[in-house]
């Protein structure tokens, strides 16, 4: 049974899923060589796990072989080498003044392409950089600017729960996060509470959106006009996760009713009797 590997190009590159022979012995943590489009790559795995149907890289052709002695030398000097050229290449952008910040620099296995990661808040005119930098590597030179988000995923750091970042540890992709999903959860809507140091949406936060979408599948929203058997209100608050809506009648009284997820006339009767010892605790 083929096994399914999940590798990470280089430290910053795409992270593809791709299936591998039961001869080649991988698990997470392992260096391996790799084929891209111009030449030999390096890639760590991510993970590793028994998979019955044949999975094939999208950027990634193919594993040439775990990652010798030799060629995880070649790796480390590599590493040390980019630590120069990221040094070379800031000192370039001060002197030409450009407006971007600098995260990191990798060197592709065969030494034969030098990337450069960087940050700005708008678009950027690096041609006269990029000139400079082949005048001095005599290499390939690639400039990727890449968001807020891929910087704290590098650069790793604590969370507001105490541990280290979800995108600096096990999360392979980022996902779409909405500010939705925080209204949803009924959490505060204060910037410095649902942002991570990245000074984006938390991540964590489409981690349970799925469940709560599917609680608030068959609740009214907050704002809407209902008619119940006492007459009509307006939901002023509902609880996904006690399945309860609270409505406030035209006689200003407040009604309670928690919707069971039994569906049918069980259900009716079940939110009926609620109803009663809802309105029974308001008259008290």
């Amino acid at each position: 049974m083929p096994k399914s590997v999940v590798i990470r190009l280089r430290e910053l590159g795409v992270v593809s899923e791709y299936s591998v022979a039961d001869t080649v012995d991988l698990k997470a943590g392992d260096y391996v060589v790799i084929e891209v489009d111009r030449g030999l790559d390096w890639g760590e795995v991510i993970a590793a796990h028994e998979q019955q149907e044949q999975i094939s890289g999208e950027s990634l052709r193919g594993i040439v072989r775990k990652a010798s002695v030799n060629d995880l030398k070649q790796i480390n000097d590599n590493k040390a080498q980019a630590k120069d050229s990221f040094n070379l290449c800031n000192k370039k952008i001060k002197e030409l003044n450009i407006s971007m910040k600098l995260i990191q620099a990798e060197y592709s296995f065969d030494a034969k392409k030098v990337i450069f990661y960087f940050t700005s808040e708008s678009r950027v005119d690096f041609r006269a950089l990029v000139k400079e930098l082949a005048k001095v590597f005599k290499m390939r030179i690639e400039m990727r600017q890449i968001g807020v988000r891929d910087e704290a995923k590098f650069f790793g750091g604590i969370g507001c729960c105490g541990r280290g970042l979800c995108c600096g540890s096990f999360l392979q992709n980022f996902e779409p996060v909405t500010i939705k999903m925080a209204k949803n959860q009924k959490l505060s809507l204060n910037p410095t509470k649902i942002s991570g140091i990245c000074g984006r949406l938390m991540c964590c936060l489409s981690y349970e959106h799925p469940m709560y979408k599917e609680l608030l599948k068959d609740l009214p929203k907050e704002g809407q006009t209902i008619t119940l058997e006492k007459g009509k209100g307006k939901v002023i608050e509902v609880n996904p996760l006690r399945r309860e809506i609270v409505v406030e009648l035209e006689d200003g009284s407040i009604q309670r009713i928690i919707k069971p997820e039994d569906s049918g006339q069980k259900s009716d009767d079940r939110s009926q009797n609620s109803d009663d010892r809802s309105q029974k605790t308001e008259d008290r």
